[in-house]
């Protein structure tokens, strides 16, 4: 049986496929359009999944949503009778509240385009999923056989936090807040108003919050109160989200005692650090006083994580080292990004009831591309390259990187969710002090204060970190043990922290002998990862990669097994823009 899960009217556009259980394609439309969370609906996606002409679609069965129509109806109606007049701006594009107004009439608007695409044939029948029931999904492709789920995001189409339970008999939802009782929703609107772009650049306030101090975290316990049973009120007092989405976040109260809002590329001050730490800790509270309440409720001692708050790495790392939980797991996919995947994942295994049959080990479900295709790619781009065999690959990029040189790896498929996992990664040797400012000089041109993130050998990490479980999927900050700060310094956050990842051989050969052969060179068995772009989504097609070494400062190129160094020959850069563009419409 194949399922698509498809998002077209919010955020995070793209779809998935399933067969019998198994992810076959999982697909971001930024990743294809260049957009970064882009709303469009995923024409590309369904282009490169199922031909030009949609044909393949013919093959699918079901076609499922991450969203709950009535639900979201219910709560949109509710929020508009309760702000009238102002919440007349929730129609307005561009509100946020509650999404994209057309997500109302969802599955209108989305046979109306998938016939477009896909002319007279039919179409199969649509079905919604609750937006946190596809989140909570994830359960059946964890490592467990029994979970607690606890789903935080901006707002689904009913609540903004949800409690499931989870064991070989299903799912089941436990309790759940309000749309506006949001930690994700307040978590990116004082991200807006530290200048930064909402829905995008939270992880930034994260990594900024390392520099404040925790003056103004009495103030901010305030404006997230704590309640028994792991329950927890956001005082309204000081936001007009709940009236004006977007156009009118926060009431006159919040700027009497936090100040005016930054404006963008306006000089970071000590007032920014410290709002940015008092916001991180109370999150941090926040969702340990619900983990805590967790333990004490339900029997599992294994935790999911899911939604969009579930990025907050530093948050998550709390939760394994300061409560009980033996286990905590995120998928690669925890935000809106996967929410296609888990409405085909609650459809099939919820739903009809069928047998979990897969654990996602790996990211790797995106698009990947052939030796033909990389090396037709490196000659429309006049690059003079070497085509090494992957032994030789592995030792000559090892080499580079104890060397000192910066790497762009490309291989196979490309990842899912927003992180770079290592298939599409720029690399670089950890023990060099100054390699976070090379990195950001030379390629990234980014803000100084984040970090970039460690990848090691999974069995070798708890040597380095102060973690005794896998995460393969960057989803943790755990501390970097003292004695090891001086041996790997650039992959170390101000605070001590490393946002890592563990890497398996089984998950990804390629990538983990890679890792082994430089530790075999200079002891440290750990590379710093970025992802491989530039103030763009994540690579994904060759020529994407190519173009961001050709624009930026980048030593050495590695594109499959495919090696380059030189860009003596490469031609001009209006002839680079058009042969990127030309692949995408060959991509798709």
């Amino acid at each position: 049986m194949r399922v698509l899960g498809l998002v077209g009217a919010t955020h995070d556009s793209g779809l998935a496929l399933l067969d019998d259980g198994l992810p076959l394609l999982i697909l971001e439309e930024e990743r294809l359009n260049r957009e970064k969370r882009t709303k469009v609906f995923p024409t590309r996606s369904l282009h490169a999944a199922f031909g030009k002409d949609l044909s393949g679609l013919r093959e699918v069965d079901v076609i499922t949503t991450p969203w709950d129509v009535g639900r979201l109806r219910a709560s949109f109606a509710k929020a508009m009778l309760r702000g009238f007049p102002g919440s007349l701006s929730f129609l307005l594009e561009g509100s946020h509240t509650p999404q994209r107004n057309e997500i109302v009439l969802l599955n209108h608007y989305l046979r109306r385009r998938l016939k477009r695409l896909a002319g007279g044939q039919p179409l199969p029948p649509i079905v919604n999923v609750g937006h946190h029931d596809a989140h909570a999904a994830v359960f059946f492709v964890s490592p467990f056989e029994d979970a607690t789920i606890l789903v935080m995001d901006g707002f689904g189409d009913d609540a903004a936090t949800s409690i499931y339970t989870a064991d070989g008999k299903g799912i089941r939802r436990r309790w759940w807040t309000g749309i506006f009782n949001s930690i994700g929703i307040a978590y990116t609107f004082v991200t807006e108003y530290l200048g930064f772009g909402g829905f995008s650049d939270e992880g930034k306030v994260m990594a900024l919050a390392a520099y404040g101090n925790d003056s103004l975290v009495p103030a901010f316990r305030d404006i997230i109160h704590l309640e028994n049973g792991g329950r927890y009120r956001v005082n309204l007092s000081y936001f007009d989200f709940h009236r004006y989405g977007e156009f009118k976040p926060f009431r006159r109260k919040f700027y009497e005692r936090f100040g005016p809002p930054r404006t963008k590329g306006e000089p970071l001050t000590e007032r920014h650090y410290n709002i940015a730490r008092a916001l991180q800790v109370v999150t941090e509270e926040t969702v340990l006083h619900i983990a805590r309440a967790l333990l004490a409720h339900y029997p599992s001692r294994n935790l999911i994580l899911s939604g969009g708050v579930a990025l907050n790495c530093v948050a998550n790392a709390r939760v394994l080292a300061d409560t009980k939980f033996k286990r905590v797991w995120v998928p690669p996919c925890a935000s809106d990004t996967g929410a296609p995947f888990g409405s085909a994942l609650w459809h099939y295994h919820q739903t009809l009831g069928q047998p979990r049959r897969f654990e996602m080990i790996h990211p790797f479900y995106g698009l990947g591309f052939d030796d033909r295709e990389i090396e037709a790619a490196l000659h429309r781009a006049g690059l003079a390259f070497e085509r090494l065999d992957t032994r030789a690959v592995i030792s000559r990029t090892a080499r580079n990187l104890a060397e000192g040189k910066i790497v762009g790896w490309f291989q196979g498929r490309f990842e899912i969710g927003p992180r770079a996992l290592g298939n599409r990664s720029i690399l670089a040797d950890p023990r060099r002090k100054d390699m976070r400012e090379i990195i950001n000089s030379k390629i990234k041109h980014r803000e100084s204060f984040r970090p970039f993130a460690p990848a090691v050998l999974e069995e070798r990490a708890a040597e380095y970190f102060e973690i005794a479980q896998p995460d393969p999927f960057m989803t943790l900050a755990p501390r970097v043990r003292a004695e090891k700060i001086g041996v790997m310094p650039s992959a170390v956050h101000v605070d001590g922290t490393g946002r890592i990842q563990t890497v398996n051989r089984a998950a990804n050969p390629i990538y983990y002998d890679l890792i082994a052969a430089f530790g075999e060179l200079t002891g440290v068995p750990i590379l710093l990862n970025t992802s491989f772009n530039r103030h763009e989504p994540i690579v994904a097609l060759p020529e994407e990669a190519i173009s961001c070494y050709l624009r930026t400062g980048m030593d050495v190129l590695v594109l499959g097994n495919y090696y380059v160094t030189s860009r003596s020959n490469a031609k001009s850069a209006a002839a680079q823009a058009s042969f990127e563009e030309a692949a995408q419409e060959r991509a798709v």
